[in-house]
C-alpha cells in the first residue's frame, strides 16, 4: 500500500504537519511526503503586493493531481484559506483514480468538518496521531474502520460522525518520533513536478531559521482564533502540554546535525510563556549548554507575562518575543472574550520594555478592521500604542472571519457581514486615515500635537470614508525597512528567505552571526536578574 501525505500551505514551515508525518513514516514506511507551497508567505515582496495566493496554474494542477492519484491512499493537510485550492485536488484525484483513497486533515477539517467532507473520503476532526494509527490498521483488514474516533468519514454519500479520542497527554508527547525534517521529502515546483527537498530548498523557504512547537494547547478562547473550536470539542484542550526538556534539546539538536546552518530557533506554541517557571529554568540552562544559539518565542499571553520567565530566557538566548494586543480598548477586547483587558496588556508590555535593550524590538499583534468599532474604538487603540514604551514592531492584520468560530456566531446574531479568511488575505488592511496612522506610529512616534491632530480624522471601518491606497503602500514599505534594520542590528536573518536569507546564511557559514551573538550582544544580558 502505497501513502501520500501532502501539505497545502504557504511554506514549508507546518509544524503540525511535521509531527504528523515523522508518526505517519514510523508505522507506514512507505510514505511519501510532500509540499505544494503555493505563494511563499515569508517574502517581502509577496506581503508588499499582497500576493499570498492560494491559486496555481492549470497545468501545474494537473501535475499533482496525477502524481498523487498513483497512491492508494492520500492525506491532505490544508488550513482554511488552502481550503479552495485542497478541494480542486481532491476532485481530480477522484477522477483520476476512484480507488484512492483521500482523508483531509489540518486545522481546516477541525473547524469546519461540515464542508470538508462534502469533498474527502475521511477527514481528521481532532489530534491526528493515535487516530490515523487505529484508522490505518482497520483500513489494512481489521474491523469497521468509518468507526475510527477523530474521524468522519463519507460512505458514498451517507456521513459517519465519530466522537473524539481522549486527548495526548504528556507522556504521549515524549514517546512520538521527532518532527520530520530534511528526510526524504519532496517539494511542488512549477514546470518540474515534485523534486527532492534539499538545503537550498530549505533555505529559500524558510530561511536560516528551524521552526517548532514544544507546547499544545491555549488557556484563551478567543472569538476569532481557531482554537475557540479546539476547546469546544474537547475543554481541556485549554490546559498546556508539553514534552520533556531533555526532548525539545534532542530535536534542535538533530536539526542542527542535518543543518549546521541554522541560527536561530523560532518557538510557535500558543503559550509558551506560561510554561512553568521550574521548567523553564531547566530548559535554559541545558539551551545555554547544549545548544547555545538565539531563539524566539512568539507565544507570549498578556496574563501570563512575568519578569523572572522573562529574566530566565533572556538569558537563555531568547532574542525576540510575540504577543497579541489584538485591540487597546476594552469594549473590542471583551468583544473577542480575550481574558486580558487593556491595562493588564499594557503592564505585560511594560514588563517586555524592560528586556528590550538585550532583544530585537518586541513584536505585537494588532487586528484592524472591525465592522463593530466605534469612533472611540479606533482611538483608544491609537492612544494605546502612542503610549507603549518603545521601541517595538507591530504585526498588523486584518479582522478576518475563521468558519465555526465564535466570532462568526457573534457577527450572524448582529447581522453584520465580513469577509471570510478565504475571501480576503488578512495581511491587506482597508486603506483608511486611522489605519496608515497606525502604521506611522509604528515607525516613529510624533509629538503629541501633531497626534492629537491627526487623531480627528480617525474614523472606524464601517464608516463611510476616503481611502488613500497609495500612501498605505509607502508607509508599509517604510514599516518593512524600519522592521528590517531592527534585523540588521541583530544580524538576524533567519526570516528571510531568497537573496537576502543567502546573506544570512553566508554570515552563519563563517561563525560572524554566532560571534556577534555572544560576544556583542549577549555579553550584556549577564547582569539581569
Amino acid at each position: 500500500m502505497k501513502l501520500a501525505f501532502t501539505s497545502i500551505d504557504g511554506g514549508i514551515i507546518t509544524v503540525g504537519f511535521r509531527k504528523m508525518a515523522s508518526f505517519i513514516k514510523s508505522i507506514h514506511a512507505d510514505t511519501e511526503i510532500s509540499y505544494v507551497v503555493p505563494t511563499n508567505h515569508m517574502s517581502v515582496a509577496s506581503f508588499l503586493l499582497g500576493r499570498c495566493t492560494s491559486a496555481l496554474a492549470e497545468a501545474d494542477l494537473k501535475t499533482i493531481a496525477r502524481h498523487l492519484a498513483a497512491f492508494d491512499i492520500v492525506a491532505f493537510s490544508s488550513m482554511t484559506p488552502y481550503a479552495d485550492l485542497t478541494k480542486d485536488l481532491l476532485a481530480r484525484i477522484k477522477i483520476l483514480n476512484p480507488n484512492t483513497y483521500l482523508i483531509w486533515g489540518g486545522i481546516h477539517p477541525i473547524v469546519e468538518p461540515e464542508d470538508a467532507i462534502q469533498h474527502a473520503d475521511a477527514v481528521c476532526v481532532g489530534e491526528g496521531e493515535f487516530a490515523f494509527e487505529e484508522f490505518l490498521a482497520a483500513y489494512k483488514g481489521g474491523p469497521d474502520f468509518t468507526q475510527t474516533k477523530n474521524f468522519w468519514f463519507n460512505a458514498k454519500g451517507r456521513i459517519i460522525k465519530n466522537g473524539f479520542l481522549p486527548l495526548q497527554t504528556q507522556e504521549d508527547l515524549n514517546k512520538f518520533p521527532l518532527p520530520l525534517y530534511a528526510d526524504d521529502e519532496l517539494i511542488f515546483q512549477s514546470g518540474a513536478g515534485f523534486i527532492p527537498m534539499d538545503a537550498r530548498q530549505y533555505r529559500k523557504l524558510n530561511g536560516i531559521a528551524y521552526h517548532t512547537v514544544w507546547s499544545i494547547g491555549c488557556p484563551y478562547k478567543c472569538s476569532y482564533c481557531s482554537n475557540s473550536k479546539f476547546i469546544d470539542n474537547d475543554p481541556q484542550y485549554r490546559r498546556v502540554r508539553f514534552s520533556s526538556v531533555d526532548r525539545i534539546i534532542q530535536e534542535v539538536k538533530e536539526v542542527r546535525r542535518k543543518h549546521p546552518y541554522i541560527a536561530s530557533v523560532t518557538f510557535h506554541d500558543d503559550s509558551f510563556i506560561g510554561l512553568p517557571l521550574i521548567v523553564l529554568e531547566i530548559f535554559a540552562e541545558k539551551w545555554r549548554k547544549e545548544i547555545n544559539i538565539s531563539f524566539s518565542v512568539v507565544g507570549a499571553l498578556p496574563t501570563l507575562i512575568r519578569r523572572e520567565k522573562l529574566a530566565v530566557l533572556v538569558k537563555a538566548g531568547m532574542y525576540r518575543i510575540k504577543m497579541g494586543i489584538q485591540s487597546g480598548s476594552d469594549c473590542i477586547l471583551n468583544f473577542y472574550k480575550r481574558p486580558a483587558t487593556a491595562g493588564v496588556t499594557f503592564r505585560a508590555v511594560s514588563i517586555i520594555a524592560e528586556f528590550t535593550d538585550y532583544m530585537i524590538p518586541p513584536t505585537y499583534d494588532i487586528i484592524l478592521d472591525n465592522p463593530i468599532e466605534t469612533r472611540q474604538d479606533v482611538i483608544d487603540t491609537l492612544k494605546f500604542i502612542y503610549t507603549m514604551p518603545r521601541p517595538f514592531s507591530l504585526n498588523i492584520f486584518s479582522l478576518r472571519v475563521m468558519p465555526n468560530t465564535e466570532l462568526e456566531n457573534q457577527l450572524k446574531d448582529i447581522n453584520v457581514s465580513h469577509p471570510s479568511i478565504t475571501e480576503k488575505n488578512y495581511t491587506l488592511v482597508k486603506p483608511t486615515f486611522a489605519n496608515i496612522l497606525i502604521f506611522l506610529i509604528d515607525i516613529v512616534k510624533p509629538p503629541q500635537k501633531m497626534f492629537d491632530f491627526f487623531l480627528k480624522f480617525a474614523k472606524p471601518y464601517g464608516e463611510e470614508q476616503r481611502e488613500f491606497p497609495i500612501i498605505l503602500f509607502l508607509v508599509r514599505a517604510l514599516y518593512m525597512v524600519k522592521r528590517g534594520m531592527y534585523h540588521l542590528r541583530y544580524l538576524e536573518f533567519s526570516y528571510f528567505p531568497g537573496r537576502i536569507g543567502q546573506v544570512g546564511y553566508f554570515l552563519q557559514k563563517k561563525g560572524l552571526i554566532q560571534r556577534w551573538h555572544q560576544k556583542v550582544l549577549k555579553k550584556s544580558n549577564s547582569h539581569i536578574q
